[in-house]
C-alpha cells in the first residue's frame, strides 16, 4: 500500500483494499449461513438418534441381563448377541397383541389387570401407567387427544395445552385439568385447572402440537382456530362474596 506525499492512499491501493474487506465479508457471510444450515439440518437428526438410543439403551438393559442368564444356564452363551434385549422385547410386544385379539386373551388379560390393580404400591403405578397409555388413544374427549387455548400464565397472553381431564365444581360447574407442556421437551410442564369460560377448543391435532413444542414454535399451525368449548354452557355464575362484617 503506497502513500501520495499529502498522506492520502493511493486510488489502487484503496480499491485492494476495499475488494478485501469484501472478500472476508463475503466469507464470512458463507461461513455463518453454511453453519446455521447445516446446524438445523444435524440438530433434528441428533435428537431423534439420542432419542432412540435411550429407548435402546433402557429396553435393552432390563432384558439382556436376564436372558444371557438364562443362555449361561443351559450353556448357550454363543446365542447372545448385541442387542437381544431390544429383539425380545420386540417378539413380546407381537405376542401380546396376539394374545390380545383372542377372546381367552381378552379375559386373561382383564383378570391380569385386576389382579395387578389389587397389589399395593405395584397397583397405583399400574393404573396411573395405563390411564397414561389409553390417554393417547381414539374416542376419548380428554387425555391427549384434545388440543385447547387458555390465557396462561395471566390474562393477555396464551397458552397451547392438553386437555386432560374434567373436575366438577359446585361452584362453578365443570373445570377443565389442562396440561401445558414446556418446550422442547414435553415430558415436563405446567397443570392448570380453569373453568370452561376460559377455554377454547382448536382443530390443532395433537401430532401438530407436539411437534409445535419439540420444535419451540418454529414448526407451527399457519392458524389457528378457536371455538368456545361447550362445556363452558355448563359452567355456573360465581359464588358472590362471602360477608365480612
Amino acid at each position: 500500500m503506497t502513500e501520495r506525499p499529502d498522506g492520502e492512499l493511493e486510488p489502487a491501493a484503496e480499491g485492494q483494499d476495499g475488494r478485501g474487506r469484501r472478500m472476508r465479508n463475503g466469507l464470512t457471510l458463507h461461513l455463518r449461513g453454511m453453519l446455521i444450515t447445516g446446524t438445523l439440518l444435524l440438530v433434528p437428526v441428533a435428537l431423534t438418534y439420542l432419542v432412540f438410543l435411550f429407548i435402546y439403551d433402557v429396553v435393552n438393559g432390563v432384558l439382556e441381563p436376564g436372558i444371557e442368564r438364562i443362555f449361561a444356564e443351559i450353556g448357550r452363551e454363543d446365542w447372545s448377541f448385541p442387542g437381544i434385549g431390544v429383539v425380545a422385547a420386540v417378539i413380546l410386544i407381537y405376542l401380546a397383541g396376539v394374545l390380545a385379539a383372542g377372546s381367552i386373551g381378552v379375559k386373561l388379560i382383564r383378570w391380569m389387570q385386576r389382579a395387578a390393580v389389587r397389589v399395593p404400591m405395584i397397583g397405583t403405578v399400574y393404573s396411573a401407567s395405563r390411564q397414561l397409555i389409553e390417554s393417547f388413544s381414539g374416542g376419548k374427549e380428554t387425555g391427549f387427544q384434545r388440543v385447547v387455548m387458555i390465557q396462561y400464565p395471566r390474562r393477555g397472553y396464551w397458552a397451547m395445552g392438553f386437555l386432560t381431564s374434567i373436575i366438577d365444581s359446585d361452584a362453578e360447574g365443570p373445570l377443565a385439568v389442562v396440561y401445558i407442556p414446556t418446550a422442547p421437551l414435553p415430558n415436563s410442564g405446567w397443570l392448570a385447572v380453569v373453568p370452561f369460560d376460559e377455554v377454547y377448543d382448536t382443530e390443532i391435532t395433537p401430532q401438530t402440537a407436539m411437534r409445535f413444542v419439540f420444535s419451540g414454535g418454529i414448526v407451527s399451525p399457519k392458524a389457528v382456530k378457536m371455538t368456545k368449548a361447550p362445556e363452558a354452557s355448563k359452567t355456573k355464575e360465581p359464588l358472590p362474596p362471602a360477608d365480612t362484617e
